[in-house]
């Protein structure tokens, strides 16, 4: 299925979850100050493992970032 990361367009096996496309990105899901939305919408940390991805959506992973 193809899905857009971060603005690129990927390509993940069926029944993906956002877990999965985290990971692709090279983010560690575990790491503090990483939020990420399928199309727009956030999805709390402890739902990624179970949110699958469709054909099409947008995933977006952001890092926070520290500094002034």
């Amino acid at each position: 299925m193809r899905v857009t990361l971060n603005g690129e367009p990927h390509v993940l096996d069926p029944g993906a979850s956002l877990a999965d496309a985290v990971a692709r990105l090279g983010v560690d899901g575990g790491e503090r100050g990483v939020a990420a939305a399928v199309d727009a919408e956030v999805v709390p940390r402890e739902r990624w493992e179970r949110t699958e991805l469709a054909d099409g959506m947008r995933v977006e992973v952001l890092r926070a970032a520290a500094g002034g």
